[in-house]
Order: structure tokens, then sequence, then C-alpha cells
């Protein structure tokens, strides 16, 4: 007897337009910007007040840093070997006319730190005491300034000597350095030692060893409660301040105008009330969720935080605190109980109606797990009558499954193979014509996508992969073609990072832009 052999069918999903100004589309951020501005320009330029903490060379550089964007950055000539035409490169044509803001460089509220201060407090044994000292140096300093400056600050920049990226950071080795005890005493080297001194020490700021020391993590999650953070290394803003003994820097960045329209975009999302664009073609009355779990560092009970991002076609993004609990039921698996799972889902669609003064039509929850009877149903029973929830499994691949097409490209971002009417693959990274190029290091790998669940009618699984395509098209902390995971995904152990932190209890609800 002979089988018919199955057949896959392979599809190509359109690259989606992303909305600027006056309607105007394009698919790519910095054509649009480039032509049109950002969608919510507008008519007059906007004044953003920027706040800068750094030792004084760290301030000279974001200073001499922040003129030069004030006017064109060029993209570097070729290298060697490289496409005279490089069309992922644009030149960036200055703040105020790409995004419609300014800021006076000279007129900026800073804050000096001495290295010498944050050197030392580097040097401090326990890794948690040191990550602990050095970001107190920075959320004191800052604290301070909000108590005796009447004006407020939009966005902080963070200028990082580089020994703040080396020496806080989860596993710094901090080798060859002379290290120094702190307040816990020169034996203590972890947290397991510190019943041995009980009797000796002060240990009313334990809750520091309940935390990942990571600076990072620590300043992202101080500032929920303060305004949004940019975090940038002095190395970044001025590469050529820092060479090695041959003369060249010390370490490789973006070319300057990349580096522009990346950090610019940034400053424009966390200083204004909307994104810089917006998905051009999202079918109205539409919610998405992303699912964020983390394990909890050091819990005895092994409990682990919740959260939901939501993102609308606007774009923008609220993060949702849910609460702390049992929620790890295998070694990456997670699933909230009934009534955490209606708490947290009832938060989102709360917010929905605030913002559209109606539940939404169809809410799609994004994760990386599949959902198990319990929490569905409480996801069911919290969404309003009329909303259709649908669960989403969203998985990265590591290669066991490739496809390759003919030429010197990889196959086409955008690319579907549909396993059925259900899970499909999915390649969000790829060749794109309008870049003529792939931006990678090997051949993409694809997204497996599964639609596990649904309330009422379960959407076409086009329609679903569409969806994921342009949630692709919205990280406003650069200025990038793409990303290869969805918005919903993409931050997610940003998310969960910050809020397993210590200092970021109590921010049940807090703007996407305070996260990255």
């Amino acid at each position: 007897m002979k089988f018919p052999e199955p057949s896959l069918i392979v599809d190509h999903l359109h690259e989606p337009a992303l909305e600027f100004a006056h309607g105007e589309r394009s698919p790519h951020p910095k054509d649009g910007l480039f032509l049109y501005g950002p969608h919510a320009r507008g008519k007059k330029t906007r004044e953003i007040r920027v706040g800068v903490i750094g030792t004084s060379d760290g301030i000279g550089h974001f200073r001499n840093w922040a003129r030069g964007i004030m006017r064109t950055v060029a993209v570097p000539p070729p290298g060697k070997g490289e496409k005279k035409d490089r069309l992922h490169l644009a030149n960036f044509p200055g703040l105020e006319e790409t995004f419609g803001i300014t800021f006076d460089p000279d007129e900026i509220s800073t804050l000096s730190l001495q290295l010498a201060d944050i050197d030392r407090a580097t040097r401090i044994e326990n890794l948690n005491e040191a990550v602990d000292k050095v970001a107190r140096l920075y959320i004191e300093r800052v604290r301070k300034h909000l108590r005796n400056e009447e004006q407020s600050v939009d966005v902080w920049v963070l200028v990082l000597p580089e020994i703040v990226y080396e020496r806080c950071r989860p596993g710094s080795k901090r080798t060859g350095l002379s290290m120094e005890p702190g307040d816990f005493g020169r034996r203590q080297k972890a947290k397991a030692s510190l019943p041995l001194l009980a009797g000796v020490i002060d240990q009313s700021n334990e809750d520091i060893f309940n935390d990942v020391p990571d600076f990072h993590r620590r300043i992202k999650a101080e500032f929920l409660s303060i305004a949004p953070t940019q975090l940038v290394r002095e190395t970044t803003l001025a590469p050529h301040a820092f060479l090695n003994r041959a003369g060249y820097p010390i370490r490789k960045t973006q070319d300057a105008a990349t580096l522009v329209w990346n950090l610019a975009t940034g400053l424009y999302y966390k200083t204004q009330p909307k994104p810089p664009w917006r998905l051009g073609a999202v079918r109205p009355g539409v919610c998405y969720i992303g699912m964020v779990y983390k394990s909890l560092p050091d819990d005895p009970d092994g409990h682990a935080c919740c959260a939901a991002q939501m993102f609308l076609n606007e774009g923008d993004g609220v993060v949702f605190r849910g609460a702390n609990g049992p929620w790890k039921t295998g070694d990456h698996d997670f699933h909230l109980k009934k009534d955490a799972a209606k708490k947290l889902l009832k938060m989102v669609v709360t917010t929905y109606e605030e913002i559209h003064g109606e539940p939404p039509n169809e809410l799609f929850i994004h994760g990386q797990t599949y959902f198990n009877d319990e929490e569905w149903q409480a996801f069911c029973e919290a969404a309003p009558k009329g909303t259709n929830v649908i669960g989403v499994r969203i998985r990265t691949t590591g290669g066991e499954t490739k496809l390759f097409r003919d030429g010197d490209y990889p196959v086409l971002r955008g690319t579907a193979l549909l396993l059925d009417d259900r899970v499909a693959y999915l390649w969000t990274t790829g060749y794109v014509p309008q870049l003529d190029t792939y931006i990678g290091p090997e051949t993409p790998n694809p997204l497996h996508i599964t639609v596990m669940r649904s309330k009422y009618q379960r959407p076409e699984l086009r329609a679903v992969l569409e969806d994921i395509m342009g949630l692709t098209k919205i990280n406003y902390n650069s200025c990038n073609f793409n990303d290869g995971l969805p918005v919903t995904v993409r931050f997610a152990r940003m998310v969960g990072d910050v809020l397993t932190m210590g200092s970021a209890k109590g921010e049940e609800k807090q703007p996407f832009k305070f996260y990255v």
C-alpha cells in the first residue's frame, strides 16, 4: 500500500508597515523618521529635560556627544570588503530634524561623582555589597537633587566608567584587585557566612543579599519610582578617548550614526507621551500580552514573580506586576493559580478600558510555555464577555530546523512553514530585500509558533503570524529594521530581572519605558 506524502505549506508574509507623522507609512523606522518624523510629532520643537550622572569626565563625554547629535552624523565610509551601498546604515539628520525634540547640552542637570569613590566601592569583598554601594552612589545623588530642586527631569542618563561595567555584574571576577572589607566584615564573601557573624555585625541591610548583584537591574528597579533611565558606558560615547597600546579603541562599538539613531530613539521614547512610530495595520480592538515569569533568587520556598507586558496598536506598553508565589511547575514551566491569574488579567483589561473606553475584541497572550487548565479558565473568566482570549506559545529554536534557498543569502525574513492550522515555524530574521542584506552571523533559525487555546473561535494562523511579525518592529530602545523576537517576548527576561529586585516592590503598574 502506498501512503500519500504529506505536503507542507511554505508561505511568505509581507513586511509590516509602520506609521509616522501625518499617517505616512514606511517599513523602516529610519526612513519614516527621516521623511516624515515621529507619528505624534508636535507643530513646535519640544524641549526635553535631561539629567546626567557620572564622573566629571563622563559628563564631559556626554556633553560632547550631545553637541554632535544636534547636527548630521554621517555613516563612515565602507571598509575593506564592504559593499559601497550599505542600505542597513543611514546618516542621522540631527535630533530636532528627526524627532522634533531638543535640549541644550550646556544646560542639562548634571550630578558629579568621584571616580575614586566608585572604584573604592567596586573593591568591597562581597559582590552584593559592592554593587549595592556603587548603585547607592548614583541613587542617593539623584534623590538629594530631587529634594533640593523643583525642576523635574524627563530622563536620567547614567554615564558609567568602564569599571562599573566590568565589576558590577553577576559573576564579575575582579581578579587582581586589592579588596576592601565593607560593612559586613572581611571574612564575609557569601551570604552563607552571615550567621557566623550575627553577634558581631549589623544585619539591618541584609536585603541586598536577596538580590542578584547586577548594577543595571538595581538601577532600573530603583528608578521605577523616579523617572526613566538610559545607561551608557563612557567608552560608548567617546570610544577614541579610550585607546589601547596600539592606538585603537579598547572596545569595538557601533558606528557613530547607528549609535546616535539608537540612543536618540530611546531619548525620544522615554521623554514623550507617545512612541516614535506605531504599527500601521493593526486590527482595531486588539491587545497583546506577554507573560513574564522569573524565579526569585535565594527564595527558600522556590517562589517566582510574574508580570504581564501589555502592548496596544499604538505600540507603547505597560508592565503589570502580579503576585509572587509557587508558580514554577517544572524546569522551564510556570503556571499561575486561579486567583492570581484572574487578578493579573483584570488589571490589564481595566487599563485597556481606561484608554479605549471599552474592552478589547481580541486579547492575545504570548508566552514561552503552555497554559494549564486552571490558569486558562481564570484568564477566560476574567476577560469581559465578548473578548476572545487567545493563548500563543512562542519559542526560539536552536538550529534543529533549517530552511534553505538558492542564492547568496539565506531564507527571506517573513517566511513561514505551516505544519497545520495551529503550528508553524516563522523566520523573523533573514534576508531583507529592502536592505539587500541579512544581518546575522549564520543561517537564521525560526521561531516555533503554536496557537494553544482560544476562548471563542480560533483566529487564522496566518493572522497570528502577521501580528508577531509586526511586534518585532516596535523595540523603541533602538532604531533597527526589526528584532528577531516580538516585543511581548523580547524583553520578558529583562522585565523579570528588574521585578525580582527588592527595590522594585510596590510598583504594581508602570510604563514599559521604565524597564528598558
